[in-house]
Parts: C-alpha cells; sequence; structure tokens
C-alpha cells in the first residue's frame, strides 16, 4: 500500500493574541486544522477555548498573530482577512454555544439557511441546496421535524437543528462549539460519530470544543489543551490526556486508563472525599 498523502493544512492560527475588555485572554497560540483530521479544544473554564475557535472564525478580532486558510487543492494559505464575508462562509463553518429560537420558522427552513452562501443573489433554493439540506437532516436526526416548528422543539433538540443549518453549509473546516451539550446520551454519542464522519468520509477539517475530556479522547486525532490562555499540550490524545497534564492543569487529580474492552482512554477525577478513603 503506497504512503498516505499528508494531511492538507486548512485553517491555521499564528501566534494568536486575543483579549477581552483590555484583558488579554489568549497569549500567543497557534492551532492547525488539517483536512480529515479532528483536533479537540479541551481546558478549564476560562482557559480561552471558545475565544480562541471564535477568532479562526472571524468573529473575535485579532490583536496579534494571524489566521490563514488553505487552498482546497493544497496550495498557497491565504490571510482569512482578505477573504470576502460570503467567500468565507463557503469554506468556514461555526456551530456556536448559544443560538436564538427563530419564530415562526419549520425545522426545514432553519436548516436552509446553511446554504444562503450558495446562493445567487434572489435566486430560489437549486436542486444542489436541497439536496444539502436532506442530507444533513438525516445526518443529524431531526428529517422526521422537517415541518415542526421552532418554537415547539426541545433544547436538544434545536441544537441538533442548528448543527444540521451547519452541515449543510458543506464546507472544508468546520468549527463546533460545544456540541454536544444539553443533548442526551444516545445523540450525545451520535453527534461523536459524525463527527468522525465528517472527518473520514468527506476530508473535513474540524475543530472542536470540548468540556468532557472522555468525549475528547473518543472523537480527537490530536488534542490541544489549554490552560490561562496559553498552550499547555498539544498532540495526539494519548500523549496530552495523562495523568500528569489533566492533573495540573484542573487543579485536582485525575487518573487516567485504558479500557480493557475498547482501548480508549478513560478519565476518573478524584474528588476530596475519595481522597479521604485512601
Amino acid at each position: 500500500m503506497p504512503d498516505a498523502a499528508p494531511p492538507v493544512s486548512a485553517l491555521r492560527g499564528e501566534g494568536l493574541v486575543l483579549s477581552h475588555g483590555g484583558t488579554t485572554v489568549v497569549h500567543g497560540t497557534s492551532l492547525t486544522l488539517t483536512s480529515g483530521r479532528v483536533t479537540a479544544l479541551v481546558g478549564p473554564n476560562g482557559s480561552g477555548k471558545t475565544t480562541l475557535l471564535r477568532s479562526l472564525a472571524r468573529l473575535h478580532r485579532v490583536d496579534g498573530g494571524r489566521v490563514t486558510l488553505g487552498a482546497p487543492d493544497g496550495g498557497h494559505e491565504r490571510p482569512v482577512s482578505l477573504l470576502s464575508a460570503r467567500r468565507f462562509a463557503r469554506e468556514v463553518t461555526l456551530f456556536a454555544q448559544s443560538r436564538p429560537v427563530p419564530e415562526g420558522l419549520t425545522v426545514s427552513e432553519i436548516v436552509a439557511f446553511g446554504r444562503h452562501p450558495h446562493r445567487r443573489g434572489f435566486a430560489g433554493p437549486s436542486a444542489e441546496d436541497r439536496d444539502a439540506v436532506g442530507r444533513a437532516m438525516r445526518a443529524t436526526g431531526v428529517a422526521d421535524m422537517a415541518d415542526r416548528a421552532a418554537g415547539a422543539l426541545s433544547g436538544g433538540e434545536m441544537q441538533r437543528v442548528w448543527l444540521a443549518a451547519c452541515l449543510a453549509q458543506d464546507t472544508g473546516v468546520v468549527l463546533l462549539d460545544e456540541p454536544t451539550n444539553h443533548l442526551d446520551l444516545r445523540h450525545q454519542v451520535e453527534t461523536l460519530d459524525l463527527i468522525r464522519d465528517l472527518a473520514e468520509d468527506h476530508g473535513v477539517a474540524v475543530g472542536v470544543v470540548l468540556h468532557d475530556l472522555d468525549h475528547a479522547a473518543r472523537v480527537a486525532d490530536r488534542v490541544l489543551l489549554l490552560n490561562a490562555g496559553r498552550a499547555h499540550a498539544e498532540g495526539p490524545p494519548a500523549e496530552v490526556l495523562t495523568t500528569d497534564h489533566l492533573s495540573e492543569v484542573y487543579g485536582i487529580r485525575i487518573e487516567v486508563s485504558e479500557d480493557p474492552v475498547t482501548g480508549r482512554l478513560r478519565m476518573d477525577p478524584v474528588g476530596r472525599r475519595a481522597e479521604l478513603r485512601r
């Protein structure tokens, strides 16, 4: 079998300095998302995960460093600041933590929002648009509620509808901020499987913020562990999600082991009462 081609850099943030209200919250951190791979951003609250992801999506001002987008054919990288909003939206999509519930719209109408960057002027949806919307709804399990009003949905259902809208955008880079939040166990697992499908089956570069370390171990090819706006460790999950790294960053003992059945990493935070029983 011939050697696999090296991964193509799809979206890169280099030496990013990011601020909130005049206070620097990300200090010269770099992150590269590559085609066909999932990169998980993890770390405690306030470590800069969401701010870093939003800067890659052009939704947070960059005070230092730069964000570049790789050409689809692996050619030269382009500063994202030089791209029009429409051009950028055809290549990068962001699933944000919180979105409003649009009143008076059906599920299928909301998912169709994802096709706006691909439409010309006031033209109606094309066959390609309808196909993309249908695929996204089936992938996220919301096809059977296509005609339901958004206001009648639960928080978890609405979460999956917005995820479908992002997938309908059909981009080469997908950024996800806590996509399993508010979902029940079944839909958490299905969302993680969907993320792997995007990378493995469609060559998408995925960047995902996760609080659940077990989810990160399950879904990621690479992990960036942040602490106080700085990269504490970066690399394959087994090298980053270690007892030493996690215990230092989270300030609590976290035992890491390998599940004997699945072979997956398993994180076990050791609380104060457990320590007392030792």
